[in-house]
């Protein structure tokens, strides 16, 4: 319990702190209002206290914001009638409407300060009934009482005070009142200076409670409003789905578009690629126009070609020749291509009585140098 007592104390400053947050926000909050408004809220938290002077006389006060100040002198009301408010033709209509709270003299209430625990304060008033058999000479069932917190302790404990008043005086209180003793919101006691000590002593069965005839209408309207709440939020969530998806369409759209975009760019680079690739090749052969201009450099004369073909990297000759045996060594070490061979035997043309060969020789890139050999022009 001791371990226990530190976090106690925490919670407990941690309420009181939140109450005076809440206190500074409300004068804050009214400060802003105007005056009349103000005042008439104000107003409405004031109450009447009656004080009984005499056997046939009561000591009306009220009780607001400004402190207490007395009202007038009233002669204890004779019963008018079930329903019938005694004070009605006496007090104004904003003083009628203010509850209306007995208080009894000092001289009746028996007090009693006490410690309690932190835990108390939720229910104070049952706590207070356990502890009235041991703190005065009364019963519970023959007193009417209630409690009030002086203050809380550094260690979290409740300052609290017991108020006691034996139902027959309590009793006679409310006789003495007349008419009035049905139409109390609260039952006080004073202190030793005349002031409300603040407590009720009344029971709860026996508290008036004013009529309110606005009360259906201010139920209707809290009814309307939390529908209009619940719509306003159901249009705000409807609205937000609508967004949502209104965005995935769009991201959606916005996808296949960038994976069109995507596929055009990649074909595009692909197309310029392999246009980079082929005009390489291109480029690192010997082109047609060189060859043949090589060739007829190095064909003796007595040759004739009937077929020049290029087949990737292979040259292929086909033709006459009087000195086809010769072919290879004057075809060699061209800077165009490399290892020039006859393929086949030598066939005699009886006609032109030269012999057909067929020579085939791989091509070289563009830019290698002649491989050596034999060369040059005729």
């Amino acid at each position: 319990m001791t371990a226990a007592l530190p976090s106690r104390v925490r919670l407990q400053g941690a309420t009181q702190g939140l109450r005076g947050f809440l206190a500074w926000w409300g004068a804050g909050l009214a400060a802003w209002l105007p005056g009349r408004l103000r005042d008439a809220l104000a107003a409405s938290g004031d109450r009447l206290l009656f004080q009984q002077t005499s056997d046939d006389a009561l000591l009306v006060r009220r009780q607001g914001r400004d402190g207490i100040r007395d009202v007038t002198m009233l002669p204890v009301p004779a019963e008018l009638g079930d329903g019938v408010d005694p004070m009605g033709r006496v007090l104004e209509e904003s003083a009628a409407a203010m509850p209306r709270w007995l208080v009894l003299p000092a001289t009746h209430a028996l007090r009693r300060r006490l410690l309690l625990p932190a835990a108390a304060r939720e229910r104070l008033r049952d706590v207070l009934g356990f502890e009235i058999e041991r703190q005065t000479p009364f019963a519970m069932d023959d007193v009417v009482f209630d409690g009030r917190v002086l203050g809380v302790r550094d260690d979290g404990q409740l300052d609290v005070e017991l108020v006691v008043v034996p139902r027959p005086r309590f009793d006679a209180a409310i006789n003495a009142a007349g008419a009035l003793g049905g139409w109390f919101a609260g039952v006080d006691a004073a202190d030793a200076g005349g002031q409300p000590l603040g407590v009720n002593l009344l029971p709860l069965a026996m508290r008036h409670r004013p009529a309110r005839p606005w009360r259906w209408l201010n139920v209707a309207l809290a009814a309307a409003t939390a529908l209009l709440l619940v719509f306003a939020f159901g249009q705000v969530l409807e609205n937000r789905r609508a967004a949502a998806e209104a965005l995935q369409r769009d991201v959606a759209k916005r996808s296949a578009e960038a994976r069109t975009v995507a596929g055009e760019r990649q074909r595009l680079v692909d197309a310029v690629e392999g246009g980079t690739y082929l005009q390489a090749r291109r480029n690192a052969r010997p082109s047609v126009v060189e060859l043949a201009d090589e060739l007829a450099r190095r064909l003796p004369d007595g040759t004739y070609l009937e077929k020049l073909a290029i087949d990737g990297d292979q040259l292929t000759l086909i033709g006459l020749s009087n000195q086809a045996a010769a072919l290879v060594g004057k075809l060699e070490g061209a800077r165009q291509w490399r290892a020039p061979a006859l393929s086949g035997a030598l066939q005699q043309d009886p006609r032109t009585r030269s012999d057909r060969f067929t020579l085939i020789a791989q091509l070289n890139d563009a830019s290698s140098p002649p491989q050596g050999g034999a060369g040059g022009a005729r």
